[in-house]
């Protein structure tokens, strides 16, 4: 108990020292932007190197050797295509709930309702991630053998990419659906000021022949939460219409959008079909949060809450009775590539396929990490009494 309050204590040293750098560097550049040029740049790290340091980490806090592999290959899915709001960079929030309570690292995961086509699985107060990986696969077993399997999770946390677990079901020829609650609110509902729901994201996968899997993976709000700490990283302002503040103007600075947390819902503003994104929120809510017995926010004040999780996998055979599905997939997609681009320097894409392109960059050249998520991990690493193995570049 000793050792790890020590730990523990080094761990938040070793992070606050992090925080002071970056807080210093932030001041330099604001007085004298020329200063920014000079900054070392980040580091481009292996795939392989950087799941190897995110596992050591979680470790280092005490996870289990299984439940840390799981983690750390799911965290690095996101970083391996491109997502890196939801990445690694994810670790220091995750750190953050450590030390405050709101997280453990040794939760029981437990099936507490079943039936031949339905499960409820409770993430014992953990990281989304495992109970994510037990409930889909739990999904697409009953899959297979009813024709559809619904999984829903309780008491869970952040669990990285939705897409990640949509996959999961075209590994076995079926179709898979996934989407998430959030632990605080972070956006307002279209006419409204005030954040009544998280980014609640949600996730379809298909499978094909020809093709890698159709695979959409998206927040409902304008963009995730994830996307303003990353602007907010690399020190850029974002787009009119991501985020307001409490009076409802935009915002477009990324760390006053982030201590703010009002982003809009997907489209924006009314006029460019806010309600939709704000309903699809909603349907993410329910289908997470209420359906699972997590809840949700009313007018009282905003308590950090547990994170509720939804995964559906479908049997494409027990709809048509052939094995023509994944062909007749191929036909649509390659047709919607084909279609004639305004700009013959920017083809027509279809839902993956930036993600598949990014895999495809950082399995060749690495994963490119910005100074401060370099920083943080670093900082992570020292405190959790792990080798710190991201300096070498590649």
């Amino acid at each position: 108990m000793l050792r790890s309050g020590r730990r523990i204590l080094s761990t938040v040293r070793a992070v606050r020292a992090a925080g002071a750098r970056r807080t210093a560097a932030l001041a330099i550049e604001r007085a004298a932007p020329q200063f920014a040029a000079r900054r070392p740049p980040g580091t481009t790290v292996s795939l392989e190197s950087l799941a190897a340091q995110v596992e050591a980490i979680l470790r280092g806090w005490g996870m289990s050797e299984e439940h840390a592999s799981i983690t750390a290959e799911l965290v690095v899915y996101a970083d391996r295509r491109g997502i890196d709001s939801h990445g690694c960079a994810m670790l220091v929030h995750y750190h953050r709930a450590l030390l405050a309570g709101r997280l453990t690292v040794t939760p029981s995961i437990d099936v507490v309702r079943e039936s031949d086509s339905a499960a409820l699985v409770d993430g014992g107060g953990g990281l989304g991630h495992v109970p994510g990986q037990t409930a889909m696969t739990l999904a697409v077993t009953k899959s297979r053998a009813t024709g559809l399997g619904a999984v829903g999770v309780r008491n869970s946390g952040h669990f990285g990419a939705a897409g990640a677990y949509a996959a999961m079901a075209t590994a076995a020829g079926c179709l898979g659906f996934a989407t998430s609650s959030a632990d605080l609110p972070a956006v307002v509902p279209t006419r409204g000021k005030k954040a009544m729901l998280g980014t609640n994201p949600l996730a379809f996968a298909a499978p094909a022949k020809r093709n890698r899997p159709l695979l959409l993976d998206m927040a409902t709000s304008t963009v995730s939460l994830g996307k303003i700490v990353d602007a907010w990283r690399r020190g850029r302002s974002i787009p009119s219409g991501w985020a307001v503040d409490p009076t409802g103007a935009p915002v477009t600075g990324a760390r006053r959008a982030y201590a703010d947390r009002l982003l809009t819902p997907l489209g924006g503003s009314p006029e460019l079909g806010s309600h939709k994104g704000y309903g699809l929120a909603v349907m993410a809510e329910t289908l997470s949060s209420i359906l699972t017995g997590m809840g949700t926010w009313g007018e009282s004040a905003y308590p950090q809450r547990p994170v509720g999780h939804f995964f559906l996998a479908l049997d494409p055979r027990r709809f048509r009775g052939d094995d023509d599905f994944a062909g007749d997939l191929d036909t649509m997609l390659d047709s919607l590539r084909a279609t004639e681009p305004i700009d013959a320097a920017e083809p027509v894409l279809v839902a993956g396929d930036p993600e598949y392109a990014a895999e495809s960059e950082r399995e060749r050249s690495g994963v490119p990490l910005t100074r401060r998520v370099v920083d943080d991990l670093r900082a992570l690493a020292s405190g959790a009494g792990v080798p710190f193995v991201l300096d070498t570049r590649h």
